[in-house]
């Protein structure tokens, strides 16, 4: 598979099952817009959407129970499905199928480390080297299996990283544990944190800036820092 060109520095909304997904519709609903959005497994039947990714093979979903309360929805949607849904292996059942371009990727970056759905998306999207990636309902809070999200998340933030490093904005909604993202600002560089008066870290323009949280009113109003607090903010903090 080639790259596809027209993603070139795109802007891409990736969504997840989990309940930050919200703040893509509170940001909809304050007129942000995406040029293409990307769906996970069965956000697909919720959201409008260009891509989805669904690592597990289509017989997971078809043939037995193991995809839990996706099973009956997926089973629904699969067969009639009209964009690309990128997975491990085509089945006949399911025509919008394409195989993820595995090779091409890791040769790309350099890297094999994929150890869930999310983040075969976000190494999809470095490899065709979009513009930016806003993330929403990726909260990796698995009650009944935290191995699995701290594995989950650290491979995740590993690819959040590398796009980061590539040039890559990354969104991540306020609700989420991405990047800390759900952490109190005043919380979120240690150390620092335990200040009388704490020291914040805000970016502007593809600059930081670090300041005591005292100083946040007057430093919003002269560089135009977005909302960061969660539940109102409109869009992700851009991390």
């Amino acid at each position: 598979m080639e790259r596809i060109e027209e993603l070139k520095g795109k802007k891409i909304a990736l969504i997840g099952l989990g309940a930050s997904q919200i703040d893509y519709v509170i940001g909809k609903e304050n007129s942000k817009q995406w040029d293409e959005v990307w769906c996970i497994n069965s956000a697909l039947a919720v959201f409008p959407c260009d891509r989805v990714f669904m690592m597990d093979p289509a017989s997971r979903f078809l043939d037995s129970e193991d995809a839990g309360n996706q099973t009956d929805v997926m089973r629904r949607e699969l067969p009639v499905f009209d964009k690309p849904i990128y997975t491990c292996e085509l089945d006949e059942r399911v025509p919008a199928l394409v195989e993820y371009p595995l090779a091409e990727v890791m040769t790309a970056t350099k890297c094999a480390y994929f150890n869930n759905t999310v983040a075969y998306a976000i190494g999809f999207a470095y490899w065709n080297q979009v513009g930016q990636i806003d993330l929403f309902g990726l909260d990796f809070s698995y009650r009944h299996n935290l191995h699995f999200a701290e594995a989950g998340r650290a491979c995740v933030e590993f690819w959040i990283c590398k796009c980061i490093e590539a040039g890559i904005a990354i969104g991540a909604s306020p609700r989420s544990s991405l990047l800390d993202s759900n952490v109190p600002v005043t919380e979120r560089l240690y150390g620092y944190h335990r200040l009388d008066d704490p020291l914040v870290a805000m970016p502007h323009n593809e600059e930081w800036f670090v300041f005591p949280i005292s100083k946040l009113g007057e430093m919003t109003r002269k560089h135009g820092f977005e909302t960061i607090e969660m539940p109102s903010a409109p869009e992700p903090y851009k991390g």
